[in-house]
């Protein structure tokens, strides 16, 4: 397990504009002062939320899949976001984790948001995922996941975590940011790991606006990087890997964890 480099980007989303959202994430990324193991987008960064899957939805072939391919190339890093997918004739929102060498995992959001109508139209998720890199174990969440922690448990077996960093991707409205900011320190203190959350700001065409106020949080449920809120802006934070085996080791309440059994129906 190595310290891991990660850029997050926290700005406003172009409405129903996938190729404008493209570019404009292409000169941040661009702009990045140093390079980066990783690089993280907001939920549905290529058009906002919510929109017509009918209309925007793409394919694992589509033009959002060979951008990420391409950036993630060029810069040397993964780079993940979520947005919508078409498989088998039905809509996801899904979360890609793209390598630089082409290869790409995907979580499809567990939680659609019923209060914006997302349940009307995307089809929900039936299994988490985790993902390697540089020796962390790496769960994806989309936005509305983020309310429900058993989805998210954290497990403790045979010595080993089944994740170390927790990463949220969002959409989520600034009259709600601070259920937000709240939920991202809950889950890192009762999973003992990173939680890295990743917001838009700006105000998209339905009127609903959104404050970003993005994050790392450390295990122990302090902020150890932050954007302001409703600022764009493109952080990078390095998370210690001794500083979350230290802590484990110092602190070893996953074995008191309760055991349990999550069905996906």
């Amino acid at each position: 397990m190595q310290d891991l480099k990660i850029a997050y980007i926290q700005t406003n989303l172009i409405w129903e504009d996938a190729q404008a959202n493209r570019s404009a994430f292409s000169t941040k990324i661009t702009e990045l002062s140093e390079k980066t193991d990783l690089i993280v987008l907001p939920e549905t960064f290529t058009t906002g939320f919510p929109v017509d899957p009918n209309q925007f939805a793409e394919t694992s072939e589509g033009e959002t899949i060979v951008w990420m391919k391409e950036t993630a190339a060029s810069t040397g890093s993964v780079i993940c976001g979520s947005f919508l997918m078409k498989k088998h004739e039905k809509f996801y929102n899904t979360f890609v984790w793209m390598r630089p060498d082409g290869s790409f995992e995907t979580y499809d959001k567990r939680h659609v948001f019923r209060m914006g109508g997302e349940h009307k139209h995307i089809e929900p998720g039936k299994k988490n995922i985790r993902i390697e890199l540089k020796g962390w174990k790496i769960r994806p969440l989309i936005c509305y996941d983020l309310r429900f922690p058993v989805w998210s448990r954290n497990s403790y077996k045979n010595g080993e975590f089944d994740y170390d960093l927790l990463i949220v991707v969002a959409n989520w409205p600034a009259v709600r940011a601070y259920p937000w900011t709240q939920l991202l320190i809950a889950r890192a203190i009762e999973n003992q790991c990173f939680v890295l959350g990743v917001n838009r700001i700006g105000t998209d065409l339905n009127g609903i606006a959104y404050s970003g106020n993005s994050g790392l949080i450390d295990p122990k449920g302090k902020f150890v990087s932050s954007a302001e809120p409703s600022c764009e802006q493109t952080l990078i934070a390095t998370l210690c890997a001794n500083e979350i085996l230290q802590f484990r080791k110092d602190f070893k309440v996953g074995l008191d964890w309760d055991d349990f059994l999550l069905t996906s129906e």
